[in-house]
């Protein structure tokens, strides 16, 4: 998905709120590693667009979520947001509201704010070309009642997971890999944070290091 006028409209009149932002403005941070290795947080979406041009986002699930009050029945929707680069870089996002399209961007929005790095590599044993196309080793995620581990895989394999795992692997950067699924994966939202989860997994073990590298 291509960036709407709308963001970049916002990029051009963004007034940084926090000390990130505006050392980003101030040039004084000129890349996400940066943010990362210093263990900043993000804390204003437009700090991810500005450093990471080419995010793209998808719709991973849509449900409507009704509530009773005193009042009457309420009802929402509540949408489910993937953003990455396709290049060591994923977030995933909730949105609620009374509207599907300002749930999405909700969603969206809180996405960025969870940007996470992935550790990519060439972990199979079978292939050892060295290239960044899977995982490096054997990492497991867990949301609720789902877990799931992926496994690294070799090149031309493809990704052997559910679509929703796909979309999300996709986005971050990772094209071959396998995967096993454990509890309710029918629960979209769960399912989608425990693979969100294992990709949080693999940048715990990078060191400053690992960047310089």
């Amino acid at each position: 998905m291509r960036r709407s006028r709308r963001t970049l409209e916002g990029l051009e009149r963004w007034v940084p709120k926090t000390r990130l932002g505006k050392m980003i403005q101030e040039g004084r941070i000129a890349s996400i590693e940066e943010i990362f290795m210093e263990g900043l947080r993000i804390r204003e979406p437009q700090i991810v667009d500005t450093l990471l041009p080419g995010l793209q986002e998808e719709v991973i699930d849509v449900n409507l979520v009704q509530k009773q009050t005193d009042a009457g029945e309420k009802s929402r929707f509540k949408a489910m947001v993937a953003v990455g680069n396709r290049d060591g870089y994923i977030g995933l996002g909730f949105g609620k509201t009374r509207q599907v399209r300002a749930a999405i961007e909700k969603a969206a929005v809180d996405a960025r704010l969870n940007l996470v790095p992935v550790r990519r590599g060439c972990g199979s044993w079978k292939c050892g070309c060295g290239r960044p196309h899977s995982v490096q080793f054997k990492v497991e995620g867990k949301c609720g009642g789902v877990r799931i581990v992926l496994l690294p895989g070799p090149r031309g394999l493809g990704l052997v997971a559910s679509e929703v795992a796909k979309v999300i692997l996709g986005l971050a950067g990772i094209k071959d890999c396998w995967s096993r699924s454990y509890g309710s994966t029918r629960t979209v939202p769960s399912f989608a944070y425990a693979v969100f989860d294992a990709l949080k997994r693999t940048y715990s073990l990078i060191t400053p290091m690992d960047w310089v590298r």
